[in-house]
């Protein structure tokens, strides 16, 4: 597979590197003998287009700091409900040993008065019990294994409580942050919309054109095998995604974003992946790029923001960005951060 070697980047940095979209049109245009429409003869693009697949790259950012943010959101919800019912629970229990201490003190009062150290354990503070009582040397009324079991049950109450009010702070601030990314999204999402809209007629079809360049029939095999049968069956929910409009923070099946088409796919396989690239970068073993499989997720830019899947014959099929649905595209689109086999 020496073909799908990832070519040097020496000497490219990212702000002279043609864009994926850029490139296609280019491309598309060399095949007509025409310049694109709006790009210098050298096939660079122009300011408007290179600004909208920054800004289509920020928002891809921004969404996968989205998805990250929201699962938390999702997780904190789950341990917050948990803990408010280990809460009730406790409470419950606290209220039925107190409740059994209270009809012993009705005895002893009835029988003559009650004594101090049943007082004590109904005071509102009968933490300090077993300190109060051995000064009055009167804890022989009770069982020393009653009085350690409502001190202990009082003092998990209070964790459980305090346990509870920490993560709704947590969910409280994790809910500010899923809004502020994503309004971030949208932001950027609307100002690429209004630059395209704004491209005259002509450079504007030129773009749209080059942001459907990838291929949406299945590519050659040449022999590949998926490393497994989980790995066969999500290749085969990834084809059945091809088409499918590219939605933000999306995970199917009718729409998705990069991560979300991963995670949907392996979902089918009956594997449950992390809902960010970058938590799926490192959701199985690495490989190299001359040993990907079909199944295999491969990760890109140093952050690792976008991640495809891995199709053989030097393909991924991957969510690209608004505009372009789910297709594929060679494996070397963009800089590679790893291949990952789950």
């Amino acid at each position: 597979m020496a073909s799908h070697r990832r070519p040097s980047q020496s000497g490219l940095t990212q702000s002279t590197r043609v864009t994926v979209l850029s490139a296609a049109a280019a491309t598309a245009a060399a095949a007509l003998g025409a310049t694109p429409a709006g790009a210098d003869p050298a096939g660079a693009p122009t300011a408007t287009q290179a600004t909208v697949d920054r800004l289509f790259e920020q928002a891809e950012k921004a969404t996968e700091r989205f998805n990250k943010a929201n699962e938390r959101a999702e997780t904190l919800r789950e341990e917050v409900g948990q803990a408010r019912d280990r809460t009730a629970r406790g409470q419950e229990r606290l209220n039925r040993m107190r409740g059994v201490i209270g009809q012993l003190a009705g005895a002893q009062y009835r029988s003559g008065g009650m004594d101090p150290a049943v007082s004590l354990l109904l005071s509102e503070n009968p933490d300090s019990y077993l300190d109060k009582a051995a000064a009055l040397d009167r804890i022989g009324v009770f069982h020393t294994g009653r009085v350690h079991a409502l001190t202990e049950a009082q003092r998990r109450l209070g964790q459980e409580r305090t346990e509870a009010t920490r993560k709704l702070a947590e969910l409280e601030q994790t809910r500010a942050v899923v809004s502020r990314y994503k309004r971030a999204v949208e932001h950027k999402l609307a100002e690429a919309r209004r630059l395209l809209n704004a491209l005259p007629q002509a450079e504007r079809a030129e773009f749209d054109r080059a942001s459907r360049g990838g291929r949406e029939e299945m590519p050659e095999m040449s022999g590949a095998m998926p490393a497994s049968s989980r790995a066969a069956a999500a290749v085969l929910a990834a084809r059945n995604a091809v088409g499918k409009p590219y939605v933000w923070g999306a995970n199917g099946p009718s729409g998705f974003d990069c991560s979300g088409l991963m995670q949907w796919s392996y979902g089918q396989a009956g594997v449950s992946l992390p809902r960010t690239s970058q938590a799926q970068r490192s959701a199985g073993r690495r490989v190299s790029l001359d040993e990907a499989q079909p199944g295999d997720l491969v990760t890109y830019r140093d952050d690792a923001s976008h991640v495809g899947m891995y199709m053989g014959n030097g393909q991924v099929v991957h969510a690209p960005y608004p505009g372009a649905p789910v297709r594929y595209d060679p494996v070397g689109m963009m800089p590679i951060s790893a291949v990952t086999r789950v």
